[in-house]
């Protein structure tokens, strides 16, 4: 890797949108020592290696033990007794291709350290953190230190006394479009109100595009002071030309310089503590004296305190106030104290990987240079984890010669007992996914007799997720996400039960998921990448009355959430209320930014490639196909029905249907011209170059940025790449074998007729959506109308239904380099691009946009999956104090967490009485005799229980009741029935009945009636 063209696309896909083709080459050229093999150094190994650095290097002396099995994914029952490093070299190897991982199973030297960029230390002695830190410190090696104890985890970076970052956020620099300059001292811009110019204090931008005022489009960056939203100022402007209009600013990013000091130092020094749960700010300087007692405690006593142990943890705080006199701190939380002595013989496979991910992030930071570093201690704990009512004797927590013995140490054998009881349902196996199953697996969820874990993916293994879905290898590609997985887990633990689906999560997989299948969870995990799958899944939980954890990322941030029934909020369809649609009009007619035409690219894809061709099919199998879409309104239909003639009309008698291979090059041609030629002069017959608005300024000014045609050259390399790509996709819908042979698509092009093409004054363009949505409530005119009467006349044709054959629609696939897609894409946009003078983006920019690519990165997935199942713990454990629980935003980029209680449920008020969205009226529908209810049964068991009186019901959309006297004396299956002119699905056990009551007939929300079917 080094040049940027070796670095493997296919592979980092994902994770080059996080950390960018420069920062990815520096950390190709770097080696990696990672000391410790038990579960917190193969978390970070797995992590780094996954990254793609130069050489990872495994060092161990110890043997595998019983309690490694707790955390330690990749070593296995038949490893005990084995070096550690030795047996987790084959599977660490196997995760990524282009990276040389060896095992050093000697102690730790000098001549070791010195072959290494970076050095990362686990499960280490105090003696060797400072001896290896300073030789590390003043050889210009990057330290790291990771370490954790039971529920309590640390973490500390030396990257020298002179460490660059050239990129603090690795966040895009921001931009915004110019509205006006003003000339003065300062100089005052304002931007385009469309969107905030997102710049602080002290940002340096530069300018480029200005009119007018061009002495700003050649200078060097300038520093901004902020004046508001949308308006900044800078220098002195006032001998410059006068503003005419257009340009755009762009943020312009500064490296820094950092200071870290050796560990030795940075023990005395609390004010380099970085702070992740402000409600516990005492304890984490409590834990940076207690982590330093506790290295005390084993170089005096050769063993870690003992289990539930109260003379050791008086030992351990003793020791901790005696550090408290050079260090003097206000307080101490020795309760943290003693349950860090309680637990340190504890091995948790969520805290480890919580803070392999942290660290191993670090370690790209070191490598990359990307991103802010940890300055320099960090304190992790979920004390909060442990038992509320802990009556438990040592011997509950005694080592029993199994692979959770590292987590009985915590939690006890009764619980581990109950771990394994645990029913699961996991939605989701992609990267989050396999880390929660990799979690699952090691601390025995479902794994017990009456255990299971049920998981669910409808997704297939695709080359770009090995990067960071661990549990699976290239062999694996083409196979089930869930099948992979779950065989996966099984090796890690034999004694794991698991079943795999490969279910969509919706309404149609109800049969499958439904009252029966969720009543016998004990609860839900979603791994999920889009918020309607998470919005419906969560109110499955709702109506279930089941705890749900949930957790996302997006590059280097996360978040996580735990959902507990009556306890807290829930995921809420609030979370999916943020709408980042691009206007119409900017995508038709005057886009301003690459996202735009890349967006318009991609719509012009789904026309040509899919709707349009599904819309053919549509129409040759289905007779009402032409007066539904009359429904639709005489715009839309006008549109499809269009295309529909089109796409079936032979090319020699008008339509677009071609017969060879040389007539989809024409098409492609034409298609071109009509793009990228003939609809932007009609766009500037209609708004002139030099067109003024009501108010006097140009109209072409702002975010409008005047467009010009393009003239069609065959040897443009852009132009043959629309054409070439435009004509193989369009041969392919009709299944004629198309050619990337550019000369020989040249020589059909010389024989292309282009049509001649004059702008008309009478077409009108809409400037903003609101002007088009109002010319869509005036209708359609005469000639419209008429247009299409003649596409009915011509659709009714028995000979056009009689020759036509079937057409093969696309469905867009980013990922694949060889089926024209991207080809498309990029070219069709970049043209759009030029016509508007809008910078072109390259093929990996392009895909990202327009393939709505979440980047993703393995560490953020690791630190996420174990935050979620920290906070599984706790549901398992039965917590009923909203104070044990946290949600988590994260940013492991810039090292932001907020840590925080979650929300309580809000309340409303029905006739004075109080509830949430956990209340709801459950029914029995089976009354004494073994006959079903009927509904006026069920409206007086409402009465007469809860003391209201129902005046309408809802099932779904369908109105039930709503006072109909005759309908009271039906069974309330039978009135579904008969209202939804629909049998009720055998699978259906529940119905889902939403009622408004006399007593508060106004209420916008009530709790629902759950009726059970006999």
């Amino acid at each position: 890797m080094e040049n940027i063209g070796e670095i493997d696309e296919g592979f980092y896909s994902r994770q080059l949108y996080v950390l960018g083709h420069e920062a990815m080459q520096r950390m190709g050229t770097a080696s990696v020592l990672i000391a410790g093999m038990r579960g917190l150094g193969v978390e970070i190994a797995k992590n780094v290696i996954l990254s793609g650095v130069k050489s990872v290097t495994v060092q161990d002396e110890g043997r595998t033990e019983w309690t490694d099995l707790s955390s330690q994914f990749f070593l296995r029952e038949s490893h005990l007794g084995q070096n550690r490093a030795t047996c987790s070299l084959q599977q660490l190897s196997a995760l990524n291709p282009h990276v040389r991982v060896s095992a050093h199973t000697g102690p730790l030297d000098e001549d070791l350290l010195l072959q290494f960029e970076v050095v990362v230390l686990t499960d280490s002695s105090l003696g060797d953190q400072k001896r290896f830190g300073e030789l590390c410190h003043s050889h210009g090696i990057k330290f790291i230190v990771a370490d954790t104890k039971g529920l309590c985890g640390q973490l500390f970076c030396d990257f020298g006394e002179a460490f660059e970052v050239l990129d603090q956020n690795g966040e895009m620099p921001a931009s915004a479009m110019i509205q006006n300059i003003s000339k003065g001292n300062p100089g005052v811009v304002v931007c385009t109100d469309d969107q905030k110019h997102g710049f602080s204090d002290g940002t340096k931008v530069s300018f480029s595009e200005i009119q007018g005022m061009t002495e700003l489009n050649s200078i060097d960056p300038v520093e901004i002071t902020v004046r508001g939203l949308h308006s900044f100022s800078i220098g002195d402007t006032s001998a410059f030309s006068k503003y005419e209009r257009g340009g755009v600013v762009t943020e312009v990013k500064q490296p820094c310089m950092l200071n870290f000091k050796p560990l030795s130092e940075a023990l005395l020094n609390h004010e380099l503590l970085k702070m992740n749960d402000f409600g516990k700010i005492i304890r984490h300087k409590t834990l940076h004296l207690a982590f330093q007692a506790l290295h005390s405690f084993v170089k005096k006593e050769q063993r870690l305190p003992g289990v539930r142990s109260q003379s050791d943890a008086e030992a351990l705080l003793a020791t901790v106030r005696e550090l408290n006199a050079v260090a003097q701190l206000e307080q101490l939380d020795e309760d943290a104290v003693r349950n860090l002595s309680f637990t340190a013989q504890g091995d948790l496979a969520p805290m480890n990987a919580f803070i392999g991910g942290l660290a191993a992030q670090e370690v790209i930071k070191a490598c990359s240079r990307k991103f802010m570093p940890l300055q320099q201690w960090l304190y992790f704990d979920a004390l909060e984890c442990l038992p509320q009512d802990d009556q438990l004797g040592e011997s509950s927590f005694s080592a029993k010669g199994t692979r959770y013995d590292g987590q009985i140490a915590v939690f006890g054998s009764a619980f581990q007992e109950k771990l394994e009881r645990q029913k699961y349902f996991l939605v989701g196996a992609g990267a989050i996914g396999c880390e929660l199953l990799k979690n699952f697996a090691l601390i025995g969820l479902g794994a017990g007799e009456g255990g299971q874990i049920t998981v669910t993916d409808m997704d297939f293994i695709e080359r770009s997720n090995l990067n960071r879905q661990f549990l699976f290898r290239s062999q694996d590609i083409g196979k089930p996400k869930s099948e992979i997985a779950a065989k996966a887990v099984r090796e890690m633990n034999p004694q794991v039960n698991i079943t795999a689906h490969q279910n969509r999560l919706d309404a149609d997989s109800e049969g499958v998921y439904g009252y029966d299948f969720f009543t016998g969870l004990d609860g839900v995990a979603a791994a999920l990448d889009n918020v309607e799958a998470r919005v419906y899944l969560d109110g499955r939980c709702i109506q279930h009355q089941k705890p749900m954890l949930e957790g996302g990322t997006l590059g280097s941030k996360c978040h996580t959430l735990v959902v507990v029934p009556h306890l807290t909020e829930s995921y809420g369809p609030a979370k999916s209320s943020s709408n980042n649609a691009i206007p119409l009009c900017t995508l038709k007619n005057f886009p301003h930014r690459i996202e735009h035409t890349l967006q318009w690219a991609r719509d012009q894809f789904e026309g040509l490639f899919k709707q349009t061709p599904e819309n053919v099919n549509l129409f040759l199998r289905d007779a009402g196909f032409v007066e539904r879409t009359l429904g639709h309104g005489d715009a839309e239909a006008l549109e499809v029905l269009g295309g529909v003639w089109g796409s079936l009309e032979a090319m020699r008698t008008g339509g677009q249907r071609p017969a060879n291979w040389e007539d989809c090059v024409s098409w492609a041609r034409c298609k071109w011209e009509t793009l990228y030629n003939n609809e932007i002069r009609q766009l500037l017959h209609c708004f002139p170059a030099d067109q003024v608005t009501s108010t006097g300024l140009p109209f072409w000014s702002g975010s409008k940025r005047c467009p010009h045609p393009l003239t069609f050259d065959p040897n443009n390399t852009t132009h043959m790449e629309y054409v070439v790509a435009a004509a193989n996709l369009y041969g392919q819908i009709y299944g004629i074998k198309g050619t990337t042979d550019v000369a020989s698509i040249r020589k059909i092009l010389e024989k292309v007729h282009i049509p001649s093409f004059t702008p008309k004054s009478s077409v009108k363009i809409h400037v903003t959506d609101e002007e088009m949505q109002e010319d869509k409530k005036r209708g359609s005119d005469d000639a419209e109308k008429a247009r299409l009467e003649e596409l009915k006349g011509k659709l009714a044709s028995p000979s056009l239904k009689s020759s036509a054959m079937q057409m093969y629609p696309m469905d867009f696939e980013k990922d694949d380099d060889t089926n024209f897609h991207m080809d498309y894409i990029v070219a069709a946009s970049n043209l759009r691009a030029e016509n508007y003078d809008i910078p072109a983006a390259d093929r990996h920019q392009s895909k990202r946009i327009a393939g709505r690519i979440i980047p993703a990165i393995a560490t953020t997935t690791a630190a996420v999956a174990g935050l979620m199942c920290l906070e599984l713990y706790k549901v398992v454990l039965g917590h009923k104090n909203i104070s044990s629980y946290r949600t988590a935003y994260i940013n492991l980029a810039v090292q932001y967490f907020v840590l925080s209680q979650p929300s309580r449920p809000q309340q409303f008020q029905v006739a004075g009485k109080k509830y949430t969205l956990w209340d709801d009226f459950l029914v029995e529908g089976r009354r004494g005799d073994q006959q079903e209810m009927t509904l006026g049964d069920l409206l007086q068991y409402i009465k007469d229980k809860y003391n209201l009186n129902v005046c309408s019901l809802f099932y779904g959309t369908a109105f039930l009741y709503s006072g109909q006297q005759e309908r009271l004396q039906q069974s309330v299956s039978d009135v579904v029935r008969m209202v939804t002119k629909a049998d009720i699905p055998p699978h259906k056990k529940m119905l889902e009945l939403v009622p408004s009551f006399e007593e508060d007939e106004d209420c916008e929300s009530v709790p629902p009636i759950r009726y059970l079917l006999p």
